[in-house]
């Protein structure tokens, strides 16, 4: 398929190591790693860590035609500390120069001309008035594509009205289950179980697929009017940073090659796992190794 992800990129700070990481650009490593044509979307600073991520997203065989240097503003860095069990904490640091992300009408008529199957979006990015307004015309572009919505709430970077709109306007939606219970309090609904949940929103919005997943315990997956649990993968978590990511990614992939929902739900667990049980959002993996779990 041909994919657009538009985001954040920056660099996840652990102490004295820094991996290279944001939602959308850990959504397009995997999808990218799962052999799909990925165009990316977003902007770094003209520093150091600006370059060092356009020499790795090179080595990586992901385009950098659509990520725009910044004059005047830091590449984005976020602080991750870990808890006890490998959850990750995060400290975002903005303005960085994601927030200030621009496309020519040549690069727009270039995503455009790829016909794209499927356009990414997360939450954190579209809190920036200029990043908004470039997703919502790289969407109004193509209209084909199907629009994905990543929730990914983070402390202080959502607000209820964006979060209501971005929802309005997805095909399919991903989120935890900590954000199912914090987007029914924010928005005063009361469902009685995660299938009610699921079914309730997903007909409020007029989405064709929704998952929420579960951590360790797995993940539900609503595709249409079916609805499935799937199990997690016991593994020995390194950090789960880009796991939600990779997770997305082969979600995406499982219900653009129409699989039955069980195998999609089961597909992106493992992915899930594989990513959390190694360090960093975008560790090495093969799809070979998926397989084998």
């Amino acid at each position: 398929m041909n994919i657009i992800s538009i985001g954040e990129v920056l660099w996840d700070v652990f102490g004295d190591a820094e991996h290279l990481g944001g939602a959308a650009l850990n959504f397009a490593v995997h999808a990218k790693t799962l052999g799909h044509s990925v165009s990316f979307i977003s902007a770094v600073g003209e520093d150091p860590r600006g370059q060092r991520i356009l020499e790795k997203m090179e080595v990586m065989g992901l385009p950098v035609r659509f990520v725009c240097q910044v004059k005047g503003r830091p590449t984005g860095i976020v602080t991750v500390s870990l808890d006890s069990s490998g959850q990750p904490h995060f400290t975002i640091h903005r303005p960085a120069a994601y927030d200030f992300p621009h496309l020519s009408e040549a690069d727009l008529a270039e995503l455009s001309s790829s016909r794209p199957d499927w356009i990414y979006f997360g939450t954190l990015f579209q809190m920036s008035p200029k990043a908004k307004a470039l997703t919502s015309k790289v969407i109004e572009t193509n209209p084909k594509a199907r629009r994905f919505y990543d929730v990914n709430l983070r402390e202080n970077c959502y607000e209820a009205a964006l979060v209501k709109e971005l929802m309005s306007i997805a095909t399919a939606v991903k989120l935890n289950e900590q954000e199912a219970d914090v987007i029914q309090s924010m928005f005063g609904w009361s469902y009685s179980s995660l299938e009610d949940f699921c079914r309730g929103t997903a007909r409020r919005f007029g989405w064709e697929a929704l998952c929420v997943t579960r951590g360790e315990s797995g993940c539900v997956l609503l595709v249409g009017d079916a609805y499935v649990e799937a199990e997690g993968y016991k593994i020995r978590v390194a950090d789960t940073v880009g796991a939600g990511d990779a997770f997305a990614a082969a979600f995406v992939h499982g219900l653009g090659q129409g699989w039955p929902e069980q195998e999609v739900a089961d597909f992106a667990n493992r992915v899930g796992a594989l990513v959390a049980s190694r360090p960093g959002g975008t560790p090495r993996w093969a799809v070979e190794e998926v397989g084998r779990m």
